[in-house]
């Protein structure tokens, strides 16, 4: 075939794509719960917002964003002419920074205002190596509350991403919620020097990346997968060692909080989350099954300088994202499917030609009526006809024959029961309520 989808790229086929409506359904009924309200925003944005935000030394800054390029710009950039600041446009890859950002043009936390607590969902697109549960387009859900100050905005966070997971129909004791403290202005300066310093004195066992990361930003290091880098940072001095007062009783409070509303954690001092942005509290929620080692399929924290990288006047914030593909292999593998909501038909059948006009105005009453209605468009046989409506998950068939007709009457077949019954045209769509 000449053409297929991308490399890294998905088409969400028609059961797919139900069951991503009702992910976000599903993440719309529980956020909601806890105030938030949907927000939309573009797909791309300037460059410098991402690079910015998620930091230089970060891989999405480094290697993994999509830049965008009219093809003027195209044809300035082959002639050696600059580009202006807002010719220079990327896909986004994370939902953050646009929302902040929005946050922040549309003034929606004004002085003295409430948080503005928001939720997204949409496609986000990084140029990395394709993987299982790792696309280079792939879906998300995430909240992001700004203006919120007091630690039990953090614990609500996680238990809110918690009871998603859970509405999803995953267990609690099939999931691992992960928790760590990355420290603030004020202890983290210190703390980071501590860990260059540790990370020198290993650097011949570091990748090639983390050598890099030591003078950029050393407790990424924390975040690598290479198997010699975890066995360095296990032994690197750890946040909670260093954390100064105010964060130490902060994050004391969100434990405090979690423990009181019975959500089970484990403080993982290697935790940090691949953004720059994050202080304070982070979290991540890993599953044990269908992920392999790749096994988190959420998670976020506690950020405070973003607003002001972005808009120049800090604002505390706090967020987390979910993968929906990622958590769609968890259910998979605990044998979870998604009630996708998909609605179950009546598909009318038409034995010959002659009853094709009646057929028709009998699919659009019953549409009228809020019932999902097809029929045959192919011209084929009464058996294929039945056939298409099986595959099809049809309700029920109602059969338009001459013979029927003649007397005002079609024959509705129960696709469950099999069982069958002459309806007056008249009463089709009451009839056709009550298997409902």
């Amino acid at each position: 075939m000449r053409y297929q989808a991308p490399k890294g790229t998905q088409d969400l086929l028609p059961a797919q794509a139900r069951t991503w409506a009702a992910f976000r359904r599903r993440a719309q009924e529980v956020f909601s719960l806890y105030g938030y309200e949907p927000i939309e925003t573009p797909v791309f944005e300037l460059s410098e917002l991402f690079t910015r935000s998620a930091g230089e030394s970060s891989d999405i800054a480094s290697k993994e964003i999509f830049s965008v390029r009219s093809i003027g710009a195209l044809q300035k950039m082959a002639e050696g002419e600059p580009l202006k600041a807002d010719q220079k446009l990327a896909l986004r890859p994370e939902g953050t920074a646009s929302v902040v950002r929005a946050i922040a043009q549309h003034n929606l936390v004004p002085q003295g205002g409430a948080p503005a607590k928001l939720f997204y969902a949409g496609s986000m697109f990084r140029c990395e190596r394709p993987q299982k549960g790792r696309l280079r387009e792939f879906h998300q859900v995430g909240v992001e509350c700004l203006g919120a100050t007091d630690a039990v905005a953090d614990a609500e966070m996680i238990i809110m991403c918690m009871r998603f997971f859970e509405s999803l129909g995953l267990k609690r004791e099939s999931m691992t919620l992960l928790i760590n403290s990355m420290g603030d202005e004020n202890c983290r300066p210190a703390y980071t020097e501590r860990v260059r310093s540790y990370l020198k004195e290993h650097e011949d066992s570091l990748c090639e990346d983390c050598r890099r990361r030591i003078d950029d930003n050393p407790l990424r290091a924390f975040d690598c997968k290479n198997e010699s880098c975890r066995k360095v940072v296990d032994g690197a001095p750890r946040f909670s060692d260093n954390l100064c007062d105010a964060c130490r009783e902060r994050f004391e409070a969100v434990k405090g909080y979690l423990d009181a509303a019975g959500i089970g954690y484990t403080v993982d001092p290697r935790l940090v989350r691949g953004f720059d942005y994050y202080t304070g509290t982070v979290f991540e929620v890993q599953v044990k099954d269908g992920l392999g080692s790749q096994n988190a399929i959420g998670g976020g924290g506690h950020y405070d300088k973003l607003m002001g990288e972005i808009s120049g006047k800090d604002l505390s914030g706090l967020g987390f994202a979910v993968g929906f593909e990622r958590v769609m292999l968890a259910l998979e593998a605990a044998g979870i499917e998604l009630d996708s909501g998909a609605p179950r038909g009546v598909y009318v059948v038409c034995v010959d030609e002659s009853v094709r006009p009646t057929a028709f105005s009998l699919m659009q009453q019953l549409r009228d009526a809020g019932i999902p209605a097809d029929g045959d468009t192919q011209s084929r046989s009464v058996k294929s006809q039945f056939k298409v409506a099986g595959k099809g998950n049809a309700r029920a068939c109602v059969v338009v024959g001459p013979d029927e007709l003649s007397s005002g009457n079609v024959t509705v077949r129960d696709m469950d029961t099999h069982d069958e019954q002459l309806v007056a045209t008249g009463e089709l769509v009451e009839k056709i309520q009550a298997l409902y």
